[in-house]
Parts: C-alpha cells; sequence; structure tokens
C-alpha cells in the first residue's frame, strides 16, 4: 500500500478541513499558483489595476511591477512548510518509526522568529533559498518596500502580521527535514518555480516598487481577495501530485473565477456598449426629465471629482441623482460598480428595491450585475437566512451557488459590483478590524455614495475620512449626499478631511450667501467649487410655531388627535424611547380605538421592525395611505430614508439639521386629498416648559436626549440657536431658508455668540463639548488604520489590537445581544423572536448571558431576567419590567 501523499509532499489544503488522515489533499506549490495567478488576474482589471497603481502615487502599472505583485500573493501561503503545520494531518502511523508528532504550528505568526532572526540558522538559508536575495533589490529603499509587501502577503488573513511577536519562540526542529519532508529544499523549489511562473518580476530593467506605503494597504486588500478566490475548491480542484507545469491550470481557472465572482465585467462592459451605452433618464427611472439638482450632479460637475455633495431638500431625487451620475461614470470607464451607504439596516432595506429596478433598466439586456443587500442577516421581505448560514468559517472554498458570491459573507460585500448597505459596513473599510483590508481595496474599484452623510456624529466623520482618504487616495470616486449640510462640515469633507481647526470655516455672513441647493466638488490642490442647482419643484412654506410641552404628555396626545379626528395624518417624533412609549400610551387612552395609532422606535427585534417599517410605510406611504386620520408615533427612526408623508408633525426640539429632515417628512409629496386646516404644511415643536435652555445644564431626569445629561443632542448651544430660529420665523421657505437656518445654528460664530449672551454655565458647557469633540477626534483616529505607514518599517503602527471588540462604527450606547430558547412568539404577529439587542447599561454591571435564556410568555408579549434584573418585550418593544 503506497503511504499517503501528504506525507511525501507539503500541502496547503485538505480535506476535510483539520482531520488527520484527510481525504485528499491540494499541494503547496499549486495553491500558490493558484492564488498568484488569481492576483495576477485582477490587476488584468483596467480599473483595478489603476487603483493599485494610484495607491502607488502612478497613473499606471507596469507590467514588471503587476507581476512582482503576482510573487508576492503567491509567496502568502509560503509558512506552511513548517514541520509542525505540515504534519498536523498526519495520524500516528505516519510518523517515522520512534518519532512523535511535532509541535503543532500555524503558518503565518510561526515564520516572525524566521524573518527576525530569532530562529538565525532558519534565517540562514529560508530567504536565499526562496530567492529573496534578488527580491530585496526590486525597490529603491534597501528592501523596505519589498520587505513591507511581503509582510503584507503573509498578513492574508485580514490582520496584519506582527513582526515582533512575544508570543512565538524560535523552533529550530520545525524547519528541519522530517520523513520524506525536506524544508529547505521545497523552499527553493519553490523559489524556481516563481521565476518560471513570473518572469516578468525577475527582469533586471524593471521600474523600482512604488514605496508608498499605501500601495502595500492596498495590496494586502487584493492578496486577501485573491487568497479567497484562489482557495475556492469548486474553481480550484485539489491536485496531490506535482506539476512543474500546473500555472497554465492555475491561470485558466483564475481567468474562469475572477469572471464568475464579477469582478471580471469586460462581457459586461462590451453588451452595454453594442445595447447603445447610457439610457435616457425617462427610461432609467420613469421620472421624465431630470430636475435640477440631477443634472447639476450628473451632467454639470465633473465625473472625474474625486468627491462631489449634493446638497439638496429632502425629497428633491437625490437618490435619482446618485444613480444618474453613477451611470455616466460607469459609461465613461471611470467605475465599475456602486456601494450605496445608507444610515441605517431599514433605510438599506428600502432603498435596495430602488437600485434592483434601476440596474434592470441600466442592463436591459446582456449580463446584468447582482444588487447585494449589504445588512448581514437582514431582507426587506424576511425571507432569506443570514448571508453567513451555512458556512462552513473554516474553510474559505465554499461557495453557494443560491446566491452571488459577494453576498456569501459580510466581509465580502464591498467586493460586489452593486451593493446597498449601511454606512457601517463602509468604515470597516478604514477600522482596525479583521479584513478590513479586503474591503477597502474591493470598494476602490466602485463609487461610494453616503447619503444623509450630516447623520454622522464626530468619531464617524473621523473614520469616513480616514476611509474617504484612502479611498480617493487610490484612485476611487465618492459622492456624498445631505439636506442640512453646514459649512463646517462641508470644509471638513472637501478640503481639510482631518478634524483640524476652524479657522479655513468661511465667516458666518459668506456661509449664508452660499447657493442651496448646490452641489460641490474637489478641484485638486485642496480647493473644491460649488456650482448652484437651482429649483427642484419641491418648494413649500412650513408654518412652525414652538410650545413648552415636550414633558406633558397628555397635551400632546390631545394635539395629535385634534388632527387626526379631523382625518389628518400625524407624526408625532420624540427623541428618546421612553417618551415615545408614553406618548403612544397616552394617545391610546384617549382615542380608545377609535384613532389607528402605531409606535416605531429602535427596541423592537429586526423582524418585528421590518413589520413596522412596512406599516408605517402603508399608513403614510406615497401611494398607500390610511383613508382616514392615523398617528403614528416615534423615534429618529422615522426620520431617515423612510418615504413617508405626514400632513402634520409633532417634533421635540432638536438641531436644526435633525428637525429639517424630520419636516422633510411633512408634506413630502404634492396631494389634493390632505382634509381641511392640514392643507398647507405646519410643524410644532415640543420645547422644555422653562424659557430657555439653562436648566438642562444641570442633571434633570427629564432631558429627552436634550444636552449632556441626555446623551442625544448634546450641544445645548445648537438647540438654543434653533429654539431661537423657531421665535424669529413663524413661516419657514425651504429650501429656500435652508442655508440660513443650517448655518444660523451650527456655524462656530454663532455658536460662540449664543455663548456669550447666554452667560453663567454656557462658556464651561461650550468648552466641554469641545472637549467631548477632541475625545471623539482621537477615538477615531486611534481605531482607524494608518494607510500611510509601511507593513515592515512601521509594523508597530499597523498591527491591530488584541480584542477587536473594543473597535466600532459608532460610540454610544452599547447593546448586546441576547439569544432566546425557545424562541417566543412575537407579540407584533412577526417573525418568533429569537434575539434581542439589550442596551448593555441595562444590565448594570451583570454578566452577559453566554447561552440562550427562556422567557415567561403571556399579557402579549414575554419577559425575561438577568441576573435577578427583568425585562420585557411586547407591542411597545424592549424596556425594563
Amino acid at each position: 500500500m503506497n503511504p499517503p501523499a501528504y506525507t511525501s509532499n507539503f500541502w496547503a489544503k485538505a480535506h476535510p478541513y483539520g482531520q488527520r488522515g484527510p481525504e485528499r489533499i491540494h499541494l503547496l506549490e499549486h495553491h500558490l499558483a493558484d492564488v498568484g495567478a488569481c492576483l495576477e488576474r485582477l490587476l488584468m482589471q483596467p480599473n483595478i489595476r489603476r487603483r493599485m497603481a494610484r495607491a502607488g502615487r502612478r497613473d499606471d502599472l507596469d507590467d514588471a511591477t503587476a507581476a512582482r505583485l503576482a510573487v508576492f500573493a503567491a509567496l502568502h501561503d509560503i509558512g506552511k512548510v513548517n514541520i509542525g503545520f505540515q504534519t498536523r494531518i498526519w495520524t500516528d502511523g505516519d510518523l517515522p518509526a520512534g518519532r512523535r508528532h511535532p509541535p503543532r504550528a500555524g503558518h503565518i505568526a510561526d515564520l516572525t522568529p524566521v524573518l527576525g532572526w530569532k530562529d538565525w540558522r532558519t534565517a540562514e538559508w529560508f530567504l536565499p533559498n526562496l530567492g529573496f536575495d534578488r527580491i530585496e533589490f526590486w525597490d529603491n529603499d534597501g528592501g523596505e518596500t519589498a520587505c513591507g509587501l511581503f509582510v503584507a502577503a503573509l498578513s492574508h488573513h485580514g490582520q496584519p502580521l506582527q513582526l515582533d511577536n512575544p508570543n512565538k519562540s524560535a523552533m529550530p526542529c520545525a524547519w528541519q527535514p522530517y520523513g520524506d519532508l525536506n524544508p529547505p529544499q521545497y523552499v527553493a523549489r519553490i523559489g524556481e518555480l516563481l521565476r518560471q511562473w513570473f518572469p516578468a518580476a525577475f527582469a533586471s530593467d524593471a521600474p523600482p516598487l512604488p514605496a508608498a506605503p499605501a500601495f502595500q494597504h492596498h495590496f494586502l486588500g487584493l492578496c486577501n481577495l485573491a487568497d479567497w478566490i484562489g482557495s475556492n475548491e469548486e474553481w480550484f480542484s485539489f491536485a496531490d501530485t506535482p506539476d512543474d507545469g500546473y500555472i497554465v491550470r492555475a491561470r485558466e481557472q483564475a481567468e474562469y473565477a475572477i469572471r464568475k465572482v464579477g469582478l471580471d465585467i469586460g462581457a459586461q462592459r462590451v453588451a452595454f456598449a453594442a445595447g447603445g451605452g447610457v439610457p435616457d433618464f425617462a427610461a432609467l427611472f420613469g421620472l421624465g426629465s431630470p430636475n435640477a439638482i440631477q443634472r447639476a450632479a450628473a451632467q454639470d460637475t465633473p465625473l472625474d471629482a474625486p468627491v462631489a455633495i449634493i446638497e439638496s431638500e429632502t425629497g428633491s431625487g437625490k437618490t435619482e441623482a446618485a444613480l444618474w451620475r453613477f451611470t455616466r461614470m460607469y459609461a465613461a470607464g471611470l467605475v465599475d460598480g456602486l456601494y450605496f451607504a445608507l444610515p441605517t439596516r431599514a433605510a438599506a432595506a428600502q432603498i435596495c428595491g430602488r437600485v434592483e429596478r434601476f440596474v434592470a433598466n441600466l442592463f436591459p439586456a446582456g449580463p446584468r450585475p447582482n444588487v447585494v443587500l449589504a445588512v448581514p442577516g437582514y431582507d426587506a421581505a424576511g425571507g432569506l437566512p443570514d448571508y453567513a448560514a451555512g458556512y462552513d468559517s473554516s474553510h474559505d472554498g465554499h461557495y453557494d451557488r443560491g446566491r452571488p458570491w459577494a453576498a456569501e459573507r459580510p466581509k465580502k460585500f464591498l467586493a460586489a459590483q452593486i451593493a446597498v448597505g449601511t454606512v457601517d459596513q463602509a468604515m470597516l473599510g478604514a477600522l482596525k478590524v479583521r479584513n478590513a483590508h479586503l474591503r477597502s481595496s474591493g470598494l476602490a474599484r466602485n463609487l461610494l455614495v453616503v447619503d444623509e452623510v450630516h447623520a454622522s456624529d464626530v468619531y464617524m466623520g473621523v473614520v469616513l475620512q480616514r476611509l474617504l482618504a484612502a479611498h480617493t487616495g487610490a484612485g476611487g470616486y465618492a459622492l456624498l449626499m445631505s439636506a442640512t449640510l453646514g459649512s463646517a462640515a462641508r470644509e471638513r469633507w472637501l478640503r481639510r478631511g482631518d478634524g483640524g481647526d476652524d479657522s479655513i470655516i468661511p465667516p458666518l455672513a459668506d456661509a449664508v450667501a452660499v447657493d442651496y441647493p448646490a452641489v460641490s466638488a474637489a478641484a485638486g490642490g485642496g480647493d473644491y467649487g460649488i456650482r448652484a442647482a437651482g429649483e427642484n419643484g419641491q418648494a413649500k412654506t412650513v408654518g412652525i410655531s414652538a410650545t413648552p410641552e415636550m414633558g406633558d404628555f397628555e397635551a400632546v396626545a390631545r394635539r395629535a388627535l385634534v388632527a387626526a379626528r379631523a382625518g389628518a395624518k400625524v407624526l408625532v417624533v420624540r427623541n428618546t424611547v421612553g417618551y415615545a412609549v408614553n406618548t403612544q400610551q397616552r394617545v391610546e387612552d384617549l382615542a380608545g380605538s377609535s384613532i389607528p395609532t402605531l409606535l416605531h422606535h429602535g427596541r423592537f427585534a429586526a423582524g418585528d421592525r421590518r413589520l413596522l417599517d412596512r406599516q408605517v410605510e402603508a399608513l403614510l406611504g406615497k401611494d398607500t395611505r390610511a383613508e382616514d386620520g392615523v398617528i403614528v408615533v416615534g423615534t429618529q427612526t422615522l426620520e431617515q430614508s423612510l418615504d413617508i408623508d405626514a400632513d402634520l408633525l409633532i417634533t421635540d426640539l432638536c438641531p436644526v439639521d435633525v428637525l429639517l429632515q424630520r419636516i422633510g417628512r411633512l408634506h413630502r409629496h404634492r396631494r389634493d386629498d390632505r382634509p381641511a386646516g392640514y392643507d398647507k404644511p405646519a410643524c410644532v415643536v415640543l420645547t422644555p416648559s422653562a424659557g430657555d435652555l439653562a436648566r438642562l445644564l444641570q442633571r434633570t431626569a427629564n432631558a429627552n436626549g436634550l444636552g449632556e445629561h441626555g446623551g442625544v443632542y448634546v450641544d445645548l448651544r445648537i438647540l438654543e440657536a434653533t429654539r431661537r430660529l423657531i421665535d424669529e420665523y413663524s413661516q419657514w421657505r425651504i429650501p429656500e431658508m435652508n442655508r440660513e437656518l443650517v448655518e444660523r445654528a451650527t456655524h462656530p460664530a454663532a455658536l460662540d455668540a449664543i455663548t456669550q449672551e447666554m452667560g453663567e454655565g454656557w462658556p464651561e458647557h461650550a468648552i466641554r463639548v469641545k472637549g467631548e469633540r477632541i475625545a471623539d477626534v482621537m477615538a477615531g483616529g486611534n481605531a482607524v488604520i494608518r494607510f500611510d505607514k509601511s507593513f515592515f518599517a512601521d509594523n508597530r503602527v499597523v498591527v491591530f489590537p488584541g480584542n477587536e471588540e473594543s473597535i466600532r462604527t459608532r460610540l454610544g450606547d452599547e447593546r448586546v445581544e441576547i439569544a432566546f430558547d425557545p424562541a417566543p412568539a412575537s407579540p407584533l404577529g412577526g417573525p418568533a423572536v429569537a434575539r434581542l439587542a439589550l442596551p448593555l447599561r441595562w444590565l448594570g454591571g451583570a454578566d452577559i448571558p453566554e447561552e440562550p435564556i427562556a422567557v415567561a410568555e403571556g399579557d402579549g408579549g414575554f419577559e425575561f431576567s438577568i441576573d435577578r434584573r427583568r425585562f420585557r418585550y411586547d407591542r411597545r418593544g424592549l424596556r425594563r419590567a
């Protein structure tokens, strides 16, 4: 009986994975060829190649440099030559007579003692046998760039390799001959195969490798991607017999695989051109001619501007403007695809359907890209399982033919040609979390659209700025959209990008005079231009007034009921869940069953939240509205992206940009069926009972999200400025006044004036707010990847923290997921509630349950306990019992 192939050959893949005495193996040299060929094929795609070149500050990538990158990619698994790794699948019967199993080893960190010369006996032959004595002269900086790219390749599991690894000691026996395996000879064989596979890489007249550290970071992402594709057994079947000509097969399969996953879109572009190219606006959207903001975004603003910002009122068609701009950029060959980033999961699910219809119209014939909903476990129809379901996380070779490859796992989302998801998924491409480089490099070829960018807090802004810097630094393009962006924010996005001082912000009078609606675009050299868009046909005059009833739930309920009984569709937006629940309770107490009511906030299970989204749109939608009066009560979940149209808005005081966003849900569409007395838009703003906001400088139980102790809208200066604007103007003309309103409540000069006028306690509050901002900027700076640092020369700076749980896309109220077994019935009629997100602070320091917990069902919901703390979930959502 012949001995198994894995005892005399170095293997890379085995099936079953991790099992001793596996059924079959894939040789290491073949897998290295697979991944090298995949990287080579990726760099044959025009926009991927251009992005790689731009990351290295070059206009083009020459063939020799592309071949050298393929060499580094092929070296990604060279650490598997380690005997401790090779023998991990050996049975006891496979061991040489009288020998024990060598210590079990990995193939990445275990190589660091060799690279750092802690294992000098191995280091003396390892790199020379590999041919590194030639590779290290591929740059102009003494081998630092070449070493950085090698370390990047070794980091292909998605986390930068820590060269100075105190947990790994030198084990010379791991690299010495064992049985029929001879590591020194095999490493020399790999070195020779590399010269045969990629001869252009070893040309003596090739230009030096780009020294920019961003080049190394971008390469890591592509190497990670190449390894995931090259590890797919469906495309790269196992071969356990050495074959010097295997590279031919590897290249053939790489070409097929890159096309299969949607990264090679050559055939799609040919069919698109043959079909006549760009369809007209009406054919794409069925909306007639583009309006002013849509023309300004897609036709009047240079398509090759790295960053553009659309500022226009809510409901003016910014989504279509973004898609129209993408269409023209795709036709020009500037981008391959699109990632549409929304502030919430519900918004992403809603927009996904619109993008699917758009893609169907854009590609009526020929290859059509899939549209991926890039929200883990979330589907608007509630019919799909989590994208990761059924995936063997220990082996990247799995492929589910029932869904697009990029939709299999969240880490692949940004490799999709067309994806709609949350802004958090995009931000993960800039944070120090595993596979961040895979995300950012996959995103680079596509247009990044960030909707409602004003909703980003300081910390998120820092992360997004770092992502944009990396994205545009690699030649990528971004489009930001907002209804309420102030000059300070615009400067940060377009000119500074570093959260620095405010000295460059224009004076308040100049800021107010800037055109609106408008499109701004980076113009090079750190400057930008603003192009006025003109009227979009969405103008409205909103009657606005303030009333000191924020804490009077009965008064608010009676206001809403008067309007609803007159047939009005009433939207009540409260700043906190507690105030929303209390308002809903009083509405129900007063109305009984006479008026349909609905409660909507963020503390519902995912399935119930989807159900509520649909119910809100059925009651207040553009085309589907309740026949009679209705009251919808909710929180910030109602102000973003849901296409709802109210006759009357009752809202808590909030910053003016947020208030304008809420007003965007008021008389959103032109219609003739509004009830008498509510045919003109009106907004009632609920303020604290005191004459001003000074009492909120002190701790109060009734802050309702306002001020430092409220925790939602911290800056009382902005709130006071907003309150004054409501008192000053009883009629808000939108969009004519948008620029003035936003600047007068957010511009640094306006806030400084408020501080001085309000007197005692306010200067200290301003200092604390600015200090919190600085702290958030520092937190963001510590959480983001340093794309300007080398994997080799600056290794300690680029390594990620050991605990990724400390890195988040958003600061604030942390949540933990609690699982239930068995899953109780939904009190709203949705799917069974298998899990709930619980605010961590509610646990009061108690341990987070590691196992599913039981519930007690009854009385229209269920209750559960954690360390003697009781919680209830019913039709009003999750709350403390």
